[in-house]
């Protein structure tokens, strides 16, 4: 699967490394190409999968502001949940398609 901004690939990596969380696609952090994350200040706390980090996406015209984010350290219920550890795994919305 590929996550792409601005016709440029910025995660790839196969389905099975790839964990699906409420019609999110989470990429592995080695899949990702961290040059196009900036980190965001936007706060968000989920309630069930603990503190999030967001990122801005790519920069200048077309950046994604909090078009991807993480769990950092998710907690102990929420990889019960998943049956995964997904910490520092990114997802990506709006400005970022992800497609097969």
């Amino acid at each position: 699967m590929k996550a792409v901004w601005n016709n440029q690939v910025i995660a790839e990596a196969d389905r099975q490394d790839l964990i699906y969380i409420e019609g999110n696609w989470y990429f592995p952090p080695a899949s990702v190409k961290q040059e196009f994350l900036r980190k965001s200040d936007t706060p968000y706390t989920c309630p069930w999968k603990g503190v999030c980090q967001y990122f801005n996406v790519g920069e200048g015209e077309g950046a994604g502001k909090d078009d991807a984010w993480s769990y950092p350290a998710p907690l102990p219920s929420a990889i019960d949940t998943v049956k995964k550890d997904f910490s520092n795994y990114i997802a990506f919305w709006r400005s970022v398609q992800v497609t097969d």
